[in-house]
């Protein structure tokens, strides 16, 4: 049932029936206009939900103040609520309460269509106000849902998809004839990105603490998946097979495995500070082919080297 309406839309049905029924049960006429500012008062996050009702609820007493001048003075005519707009909406948004444009305007419409300016009506529009962004503040508070399954499972998919890329490097390395579409590339960013959100709504429903495990685990993904990029390029400038390039394939089959666990192992940083003295003790090249393709091999390592630098930074340590 959650899935298939989606919970802020049952977020949204709960405070507006909640302000609703408590509307009519203290007998405020118009007590549907409760559930109207029930629902312009919901967010996403709960930080987002207290700034919406906070700038809701002062862009309405602002309003208010306004429309009390010139109902009163002017009165209540057609022509007078194009000139409240041309003086209330610019002071609102002076007062950093733009968000509360449109309650605002429910609220004032409500006392032009009373025809008067007494307590009563502007009690009954304050009540409105408290009852409708009250219910939408408490619906948020009780329930926000917890993203930790979701953020591990976009992580689980990121993982793999970069265990894939480095399957495609290996693959690469060993044929340079054959042909790869870099799709997983595509996938990984956007696997990044969705991470990168979800960690960013999560942080932002965290009141009193904010656990930042998340948004550094996919920063430190979008990092290398710029490196990953970079490697991709160079794996592409390997156009025929020498032995570095077999020995650089094994390299990256270790990273093949190494990408989806959690903690950094410290295997292919060895292996590839191996491979670099090897590379030292080799004849130099003899022709240019040779040349260009050990070239791009050398910096492919140094590439993978700042990869690995990140890993290392951002993963715990293998404790055994």
């Amino acid at each position: 049932m959650a899935r298939m309406f989606g919970f802020r839309v049952i977020k949204t049905a709960a405070a507006a029936f909640a302000a609703i029924m408590i509307a009519h049960l203290v007998g405020i006429p118009s007590a549907t206009s409760a559930g109207l500012l029930a629902i312009l008062g919901l967010d996403t996050t709960i930080k987002r939900s207290v700034k919406t009702v906070v700038d809701r609820f002062f862009a309405s007493i602002v309003g208010l103040v306004v429309a009390c001048v010139l109902f009163g003075t002017l009165g209540f005519h057609y022509w007078v609520i194009p000139l409240y707009i041309l003086i209330a909406f610019p002071l609102i948004v002076r007062a950093t309460f733009k968000g509360g444009i449109v309650t605002n305007a429910v609220v004032v419409f409500h006392v032009f269509n009373a025809g008067e300016i007494t307590w009563p009506v502007l009690w009954t529009e304050l009540q409105l106000l408290v009852i409708g962004l009250g219910s939408a503040m408490l619906v948020n508070l009780i329930y926000m849902p917890n993203p930790e399954e979701k953020l591990s499972n976009i992580r689980s998919e990121a993982d793999r998809y970069f265990s894939r890329i480095f399957a495609q490097f290996a693959k690469t390395l060993r044929n340079p004839d054959y042909m790869w579409d870099g799709g997983e590339l595509i996938e990984a960013d956007r696997k990044v990105e969705e991470g990168l959100e979800l960690a960013r709504r999560s942080r932002e429903n965290q009141v009193l603490k904010s656990d930042e495990f998340w948004s550094a685990y996919f920063y430190m993904r979008k990092q290398q998946l710029e490196s990953i990029q970079s490697m991709a390029l160079l794996v592409s400038q390997v156009y025929r097979q020498i032995p570095q390039a077999e020995l650089t394939a094994e390299l990256f089959d270790q990273l093949e495995q190494d990408v989806k666990r959690e903690h950094y192992m410290g295997k292919a940083e060895e292996m590839l500070r191996e491979l670099e003295e090897r590379f030292k003790e080799m004849s130099l090249p003899e022709t240019r082919e040779e040349f260009e393709v050990r070239s791009a091999i050398l910096q492919l390592c140094r590439e993978l080297s700042r990869y690995l630098v990140l890993s290392k930074k951002d993963k715990a340590p293998h404790v055994t």
